[in-house]
């Protein structure tokens, strides 16, 4: 059986992003995969911007997420993307939770900078929504959200498989959506 988890970025919980990670959800769980959602937006990690980050003993939500990170064998998030990249909160989820010591560690080598990557055999799938067209992001602007992403999670050794854009959202209708809601669905169902 699959195990999978799917992360919810976008900061207001109700939201486009949601419906898109549900409809992964029920296509995975349709394929027989065991599956936990959670939503970034849930979390206490405290105010790293203003009190400095948690360590692992001080933050409860922090062990859950990362005990959840080492019994998932693929991640799938579904955040949307702004001025090009993954929200603060998406960005912030990595920060507070592939620590070193968890995800990596630094090697003692006075030469050169090499670690650990202790997160390796793991797969990473990215959903995101946006209002600028997926071939404009990815052609002209060098698709840089999907980028740090996909260097972040391989330093953890997280292999990052596939990343799947919709867009425009602003300028999309019902129809349409349902059509992208349908896609994910397919997506979760093969178990990419």
């Amino acid at each position: 059986m699959r195990k999978i988890l799917i992360i919810n970025g976008h900061p207001a919980k109700e939201s486009f992003s949601l419906a898109l990670a549900e409809a992964y959800q029920k296509g995975a769980i349709s394929a027989g995969a065991e599956v936990n959602l959670i939503h970034i937006v849930d979390l206490d990690f405290g105010s790293p911007f203003l009190h400095g980050f948690k360590t692992k003993n001080e933050a409860i939500d922090l062990k859950y997420v990362q005990n959840l990170i080492s019994e998932n064998e693929h991640f799938v998030f579904v955040y949307p993307t702004w001025w090009y990249l993954p929200p603060a909160n998406v960005k912030a989820f990595i920060e507070h939770v592939f620590l070193p010591g968890f995800a990596f560690k630094y090697k003692e080598n006075p030469n050169r900078v090499a670690w650990d990557s202790f997160l390796k055999g793991k797969t990473a799938h990215i959903i995101s929504t946006m209002d600028a067209p997926p071939f404009f992001y990815k052609l002209f602007i060098g698709n840089p959200g999907g980028k740090a992403m996909k260097t972040t999670l391989s330093f953890c050794g997280i292999k990052l498989k596939k990343q799947t854009y919709f867009g425009s959202v602003k300028l999309s209708n019902e129809n349409k959506r349902n059509e992208w809601l349908e896609e994910v669905k397919k997506l979760g169902k093969n178990l990419i």
